[in-house]
């Protein structure tokens, strides 16, 4: 079976981190264990935010501001992990830099920002991927081998759900702040819909219902895709419960059960209906490492897209999650 690369086997890069919160500190800590690319520089809007996040990380540099990050000539790629709502923005600065860019997932707001973006990475010929971890991990490259040997037959059915426990959270939270893009799909429902779209690819249909929070986010989705004749995904998220956070492929000849959590490093189980069964399980620390090892393969190699997550496949998406949206009734300011 095909093993995912080594992390440490990809060439070393030299990182500047745009947003220093909860996901970048998940991002340094990979980085730094698990490659061999260098944190060099990090940017913050508050300088004190900057200096702790390099103090814990040991990033030499900080940047009172993001135009000074971007334009750091130590920096070959720049992370960004602000909020939804100025991915786009901050994408845009640091592709008019000439700097390569891996983006939090979700890309941006709307397929319609997301294609600025696109645009602009294209016109300037720098690397710019979609944050999206999850289809670079090591299970998920044994799962699609799987698949492609036809050990669960035809795939009929794909069911995944991601839920947290965030309602408890403030209004004022960017989960729950429509000024912030919060609500459950762009931040959880993300991967499900993602998922669906590695394996499945673009859904014929697209059918969505869903409950808001008080502030008008979705709090809580169900989402049915079709594609053809036959195949169908159910996606579930939700900001107000941990769900299991589970995955089922299911196919004419068995099945593959993922366990909790499907988007992490985890296991899966393939269950026959011959009565053939195995399981996979590699463990793995952390995880964000695998992405970061891409950019920094595909930037060295003067690419500028990952085959694994093309920019196409981000647009088609977003346009997935623009229609859940538009379906749902979540509008954010500024649309």
């Amino acid at each position: 079976m095909t093993h995912a690369d080594d992390p440490r086997s990809a060439p070393p890069i030299r990182w500047g981190i745009l947003g220093p919160g909860g996901i970048a500190n998940t991002f340094a800590a990979a980085v730094n264990h698990h490659t061999r690319a260098q944190l060099v520089a990090v940017g913050s809007r508050s300088r004190d935010r900057a200096e702790r996040f390099a103090t814990h990380h040991g990033v030499p540099t900080t940047h009172n501001g993001y135009d000074a990050l971007v334009r750091d000539p130590q920096v070959d790629a720049i992370y960004v992990a602000s909020p939804h709502s100025e991915h786009r923005e901050h994408a845009l600065l640091a592709i008019a830099a000439g700097k390569h860019v891996l983006v939090e997932k979700a890309f941006t707001r709307n397929e319609a920002e997301a294609q600025e973006v696109v645009d602009a990475a294209r016109a300037a010929g720098v690397f710019v991927m979609e944050a999206m971890w999850t289809r670079f991990l090591p299970h998920v490259v044994a799962l699609r081998e799987v698949l492609a040997r036809g050990e669960i037959g035809e795939v009929v059915s794909l069911i995944a759900d991601h839920g947290q426990a965030f309602g408890h959270m403030p209004t004022t939270h960017r989960l729950h702040n429509p000024d912030l893009a919060g609500g459950a799909l762009l931040d959880l429902g993300v991967y499900p819909v993602s998922f669906a779209h590695d394996l499945l690819g673009v859904p014929d249909t697209v059918q969505a219902t869903g409950s808001l929070t008080p502030t008008g986010v979705d709090g809580q989705l169900s989402i049915a895709l079709g594609y053809g004749d036959r195949v169908q995904a159910s996606l579930h998220t939700t900001l107000w419960a941990r769900t299991a956070t589970t995955a089922v492929i299911g196919g004419t000849e068995g099945r593959i059960e993922i366990a909790d959590s499907f988007y992490r490093p985890t296991s899966f189980t393939v269950i026959r209906n011959d009565g053939a069964r195995w399981t996979y399980d590699m463990p793995v620390d952390g995880g964000f490492q695998y992405q970061a090892a891409e950019v920094a393969h595909r930037v060295t190699q003067g690419e500028t897209e990952s085959p694994r997550i093309t920019l196409e496949h981000t647009l088609e998406v977003m346009r997935t999650m623009d229609e859940i949206r538009r379906q749902v009734g979540v509008v954010y300011p500024g649309e």
